[in-house]
């Protein structure tokens, strides 16, 4: 964007309304953050750290809810989880998939219903999950918490992000852009500050080399992130030419993106959740009063004790997850028989299953590059903290959090353009 746009940002009366609307529903997102939940004892709370796998990205979504253990602490997690489920459920009932793709606008807001209520119950039971799991791996709350305090903090923490849920699509509808991916922007950004203050506290002149490096990286990989994140493979498309009377009509040639990246980030969360299994199970398994179970438990929670298995382990889940959620939300039979409907052939390729063939070749081609940079940009991190010995700015770096910073951005510039560019024409 040039800076005169950005200056016509203010300028234009509604577009600050709302920007301006936007950063009123962050503050309000980063106060319901900050609310601790009752009965924390606040030296186990002290000691607390998150640290990497999925709940520290957990905790860098919620902009540090989860290690403050506050009512916002799964944040929009319970909403994206029930989104995704939902659209897994379209391969399990045909119903759901005629609502979400053939019913047009109506279908699509019957969908995202379904969506909200599937909400309250996956966000209280993950509540209660993990608040469990704080008590029990932490101690996190005082030795009088009873079974009441249990469900009461779980219903707080049901209805809170209920509430971000609900602030999320008031943003989408009053502001700009996609408000639940804005707002886990909010959160991602809310913890440089923190990470500047630890970075700062040890920073020593010595450091100051590998700080070079990290910006040297972390530069290059904002690079290829911004470049894979707009890349796409186009697909010429022609329509058919129609005479009706002494008119011709059709002829135009345009083309079909696919992207290089159509999964997005969540091949990334899926490869955490799983690597994380083991230790979870075994985390359960060592409170079994069975000793052969307990020393499974204990292998099962240093699992995988070698770094380099562990992140061939990733790099190997997060392709794998790449392959496997892009067949499940990119149908080429399904384009292929919409471009017959409407009269449209890719040049040179018969209409219908050869169509949807010559589809599929191209996107597993083109997927390939996608999930081999989203495993080597989900591994980055644990390369960069080794050789810089900076952990604070990871965020920067690669995992989620820098595909996230990247797509959100230039997603909400190009509304922003889009907007002004109407503004122009009136």
């Amino acid at each position: 964007m040039k800076l005169e746009k950005y200056k016509a940002i203010f300028s234009e009366r509604d577009l600050r309304r709302k920007v301006l609307f936007i950063l009123f529903a962050f503050a309000i997102f980063r106060i319901v953050s900050s609310i601790p939940l009752p009965g924390i004892n606040k030296l186990a709370l002290k000691k607390l750290q998150m640290g990497g796998g999925l709940f520290g990205l957990l905790n860098l979504f919620t902009g540090g809810a989860l290690e403050n253990v506050s009512l916002a602490l799964l944040g929009l997690g319970p909403y994206i989880t029930a989104i995704i489920i939902m659209q897994l459920l379209t391969f399990v009932f045909p119903r759901l998939k005629e609502m979400y793709e053939e019913e047009g606008e109506k279908g699509r807001e019957k969908f995202v219903q379904y969506a909200r209520i599937l909400t309250l119950p996956i966000a209280f039971i993950q509540g209660i999950g993990m608040i469990f799991h704080l008590q029990t791996t932490y101690k996190i709350f005082s030795p009088s918490f009873s079974t009441f305090d249990y469900i009461l903090a779980g219903v707080s923490v049901a209805a809170s992000s209920l509430f971000l849920m609900w602030l999320g699509e008031l943003i989408s509808e009053k502001g700009i852009g996609d408000g639940v991916s804005l707002l886990i922007l909010a959160g991602i950004i809310a913890r440089f500050p923190y990470s500047l203050t630890a970075f700062l506290f040890k920073f020593e002149l010595p450091l100051l080399t590998n700080l070079l490096v990290f910006l040297l990286i972390a530069f290059i990989i904002l690079y290829l992130v911004i470049m894979i994140n707009e890349a796409r493979r186009n697909v010429p498309i022609s329509y058919a030419k129609q005479i009706r009377g002494r008119k011709m009509f059709g002829g135009v040639k345009t083309y079909l993106p696919i992207m290089v990246n159509p999964a997005g980030v969540i091949p990334i969360i899926f490869a955490i959740a799983v690597l994380l299994l083991p230790s979870n199970l075994g985390r359960i398994l060592t409170l079994a009063k069975n000793s052969i179970l307990v020393k499974i438990g204990n292998y099962l929670s240093a699992f995988p004790q070698n770094e380099i298995i562990y992140m061939t382990f990733y790099f190997a889940l997060v392709v794998i997850f790449t392959y496997f959620y892009t067949a499940v939300t990119f149908q080429p039979d399904t384009i292929a028989n919409n471009l017959q409907k409407i009269g449209a052939f890719i040049p040179g390729i018969r209409p219908g299953k050869e169509t949807a063939d010559f589809i599929k070749k191209i996107l597993n081609r083109v997927v390939l590059v996608g999930a081999i940079f989203l495993g080597f940009v989900a591994i980055t991190p644990h390369i960069v903290q080794k050789v810089t010995q900076i952990r604070e700015f990871n965020f920067i770096v690669g995992g989620t959090s820098i595909l996230i910073i990247v797509s959100v951005i230039l997603e909400t510039i190009k509304r922003i353009d889009s907007i002004l560019a109407m503004k122009e024409y009136e």
